[in-house]
């Protein structure tokens, strides 16, 4: 894998070099001026956000019936945090999948017990590709929106939504330089520069070349640059036009992971495998993203109590990946199957030949997007009310080819692959290379949306913040079979499958009561729910087949409700705030498969039911000026109440039921998988003099990765909790000048995420089963140099 130069790489490096070279001017006065103007060079004390970024909230953070973590762009420079999984990972509550499946490789996200990998925004709007979201370049925060969310950011949010806050042209002018370099070829280079014009106009250009390999691993690796300029027109006017545009291209070396398996004969990694061992092929494995988003934005103030905001956005992603896959035979040292407990042989050895290898993806999404809210302020009577009403209209189209490379040139598979030593894998490719394709997939996506909120605010201790959202929603799924007969291999047969396809008007609200006993806190109870249609995401699957897994395109919309008490307190002059509250997620349906003889079409039924409930607790800002806090705790109790269809509950042991009269229904009572019950993260820095320092500490909880009473015992299906911690020592060399060491891992913690866990039962035995997972970062080093003017 090679990088691809860009002549993006030689301009940035100037840029860091020439303001260095200019400042200062000589005129004292000039001088001044620029010095007013500075920010920190180490920024250890930024400004805490007040509110949320989207114009459906019309109130402060302490006065919105939500529980909302913003992570900043200043907290995640102080970690050094580049990546969203980088981020969310920081944050309780949160784990990830093994990242792999029919939308694609990359980002796979649960929150609060429930997936919510389509369930990001970017400046309030959906982003929905599945990706790996690599760089925080272009970000001014990240906010974690929890709970049933549908009334806000559309349908699915069964857990909460993620928003992606971008950065854009504004007033002022400031200029931001970035290099750094550290252990495992670690370098990075950013620009961000705002001009004001002072004419109304502003410019600003963020851009970024980054490289490094994956600490404690032996061969994954990340490539990447990207540049995002925009423009505004109409600075300090009614009339605001703000245009934008995100380049990004990846070329990264895929993580997979190790071999892992949580049952009773193994907990944990396989044993005798390093964690630094790469299993796959390297010289064949790629991962390459590129990501184009065209924003504009139209604002206008009719007057101070009215105005409008319009966003139209055009984004592309493209992603292609090609990765091998952990699955095939496993056999211990010891001479047995760790996933059977089977004697086996040889021993000490991967047999790879069952299972994907050299398993290609190449995906597209397309969206296309607009979103319009009309915001006005008004009383009736005594009654005072912030109104939002807003329309939103999207189209997205997603095509994917998936096929080999480990071909021959005549068309045929490789049917025998070379056996791998556990302990030191043997990881190059010499074989045959050559694509066929095996199977394309295209889905379509539109929903028009019209949505209301209002908060009514009765008297300045008691408000009432409601809100609404009707929406239309239909998508469709088209997909071909690729020939697997030599003469024809990768011809695509002529006909598509049947088109599945799924309409569903939706309509989703939310209710939340604010009491404020003090000017400066809140008390509330809010209440809301989520409608997930069964076409939730463009690159979602909807099939009418029976036959391979029944029908789960005509099924009605999924519902969940959130309910939340709570109460958000602002402090030391609004420097610091905390908040608590405790809250229940409960999915009221969702589909399971429904063998019922009665059942002709195949169709799933909307038996399933779950609940977490939950405590959250937070706290984010400075508690002096020199000493900020930021820290997260979550507790989940999770639960399955309903894992069946009510057919195959009353008929245990039924043809295809999957159970036995022992358990007519498998899941219920036990927890939700990849669902800890205790998680936090805490970040404090302290600034002394020209010195800061700063420490954090993640807590991941152990879960579930499999959750059947068919198991038996679900303790060793249990992963292990894990500390993860890192550090922070930064210098202020002068006015313009900062830097800033990173430590992360410090202790070197071996722990394991984004973890595939496996266990096929045939009569009440183990016959099969596969898993694995990707290691966690090992212990790092980073010192960037920060040039600010």
């Amino acid at each position: 894998m090679t990088f691809r130069p860009s002549p993006l790489n030689a301009a940035l490096l100037f840029a860091i070099t020439a303001p260095a070279m200019a400042a200062p001017t000589g005129d004292a006065a000039t001088d001044a001026a620029m010095q007013a103007k500075e920010l920190d060079t180490v920024e250890v004390h930024g400004a805490r956000v007040q509110k949320a970024s989207s114009p459906k909230y019309t109130e402060a953070l302490v006065d919105t019936p939500q529980t909302i973590t913003v992570v900043t762009s200043e907290v995640m420079a102080q970690q050094n945090l580049l990546g969203l999984r980088d981020v969310l990972s920081t944050l309780p509550g949160i784990t990830f999948g093994a990242g792999e499946g029919g939308g694609g490789y990359g980002d796979s996200i649960n929150l609060r017990g429930f997936t919510a990998s389509s369930d990001i925004t970017t400046d309030g709007v959906r982003d929905s590709a599945q990706y790996t979201r690599t760089d925080n370049f272009n970000l001014e925060s990240i906010e974690l929106i929890n709970g049933a969310n549908s009334a806000m950011s559309g349908a699915g949010s069964v857990g909460g939504n993620i928003n992606l806050v971008s950065k854009v042209a504004r007033e002022g002018d400031f200029s931001t330089f970035t290099v750094g370099a550290g252990t495992d070829k670690y370098g990075r280079v950013t620009a961000d520069t705002n001009h004001d014009l002072e004419n109304g106009i502003a410019v600003r250009l963020n851009a970024m070349v980054h490289q490094n390999d994956v600490p404690g691993r032996d061969h994954e690796s990340f490539q990447r640059w990207g540049f995002a300029p925009s423009i505004v027109f109409g600075l300090g006017s009614d009339t605001r036009v703000t245009l934008s545009y995100l380049h990004q291209s990846d070329d990264n070396l895929p993580q997979y992971g190790v071999p892992y398996a949580l049952n009773p004969f193994n907990d944990g990694a396989l044993p005798g495998v390093d964690r630094e061992s790469y299993f796959g092929y390297r010289n064949v494995s790629e991962q390459q993203i590129d990501i184009d988003m065209l924003t504009g934005i139209f604002e206008h103030d009719f007057s101070d109590q009215v105005s409008v905001r319009s966003l139209a956005r055009l984004q592309k992603v493209d992603q292609l990946s090609n990765v091998t896959a952990l699955q095939g035979t496993w056999c211990l040292d010891n001479g047995t199957n760790p996933y059977t407990g089977a004697v086996c042989s040889p021993a000490g050895i991967w047999n790879p030949n069952s299972g994907p290898r050299g398993f290609v993806r190449d995906t597209s999404n397309f969206m296309a997007i607009s979103q319009t809210d009309l915001t006005a302020r008004f009383s009736t009577g005594a009654i005072e009310h912030a109104l939002v009403a807003g329309v939103a209209f999207s189209k997205e189209d997603f095509d994917l080819d998936t096929g080999s490379v480990f071909n021959n040139s005549n068309g045929t598979s490789v049917t025998v692959f070379p056996l791998v030593d556990i302990n030191n894998p043997y990881n190059v490719w010499t074989g045959p290379l050559n694509y066929y394709a095996t199977s394309r997939t295209k889905g379509s996506l539109n929903n028009q949306a019209v949505y209301l909120f209002d908060t009514i605010r009765f008297t300045p201790q008691f408000s009432l913040n409601l809100g609404a959202r009707y929406e239309r929603n239909e998508g469709d799924t088209v997909t071909w079979t690729a020939s697997t007969v030599a003469a024809t291999r990768g011809q695509y047969l002529t006909a598509p499958s049947p088109s599945a396809s799924n309409s569903d008007n939706l309509f989703s609200y939310r209710a939340g009561l604010v009491y404020k006993p003090a000017e400066n806190g809140s008390i509330y109870l809010a209440y809301a729910n989520s409608k997930t249609p069964s076409k939730a995401s463009v690159n979602g699957s909807c099939t009418l087949n029976s036959t391979t897994g029944g029908n789960n395109c005509s099924v009605a919309p999924e519902t969940a409700v959130n309910v939340e008490l709570g109460t958000k307190w602002d402090l030391f002059g609004t420097r610091l705030a905390l908040t608590a509250a405790v809250f229940r997620n409960e999915r009221k349906n969702y589909r399971v498969a429904d063998p019922d003889p009665l059942n002709l079409t195949g169709e799933q039924s909307l038996d399933g039911k779950a609940r977490v409930d939950g405590i959250a607790l937070g706290a984010a800002g400075n508690i002096t000026r020199e000493w900020s806090l930021f820290a997260n705790y979550t507790y989940l109790d999770s639960e399955v109440l309903h894992g069946v269809s009510s057919f195959c509950a009353a008929n245990p042991g039924a043809a295809n039921c999957g159970n036995t009269a022992l358990f007519p229904d498998p899941l219920k009572g036990n927890p939700l998988t990849n669902t800890p019950k205790h998680s936090m993260s805490l970040w404090s820095t302290y600034q002394l003099n020209d010195w800061s320092f700063g420490y954090g500490a993640t807590y991941q909880g152990g879960f579930y990765t499999q959750n059947s009473s068919l198991l038996g015992d679900l303790n060793p299906y249990k992963t292990e909790a894990y500390w993860v911690h890192r550090a922070m020592v930064g210098y202020r060399v002068n006015d313009s000048l900062g830097l800033q060491l990173n430590l992360n891992n410090l202790f070197d913690e071996e722990y394991y995420t984004r973890i595939r866990n496996n266990v096929t039962l045939t009569n009440g035995v183990i016959t099969t089963g596969n898993g694995w997972a990707t290691p966690g970062e090992g212990r790092s080093a980073v010192l960037t140099a920060t040039l600010k003017f």
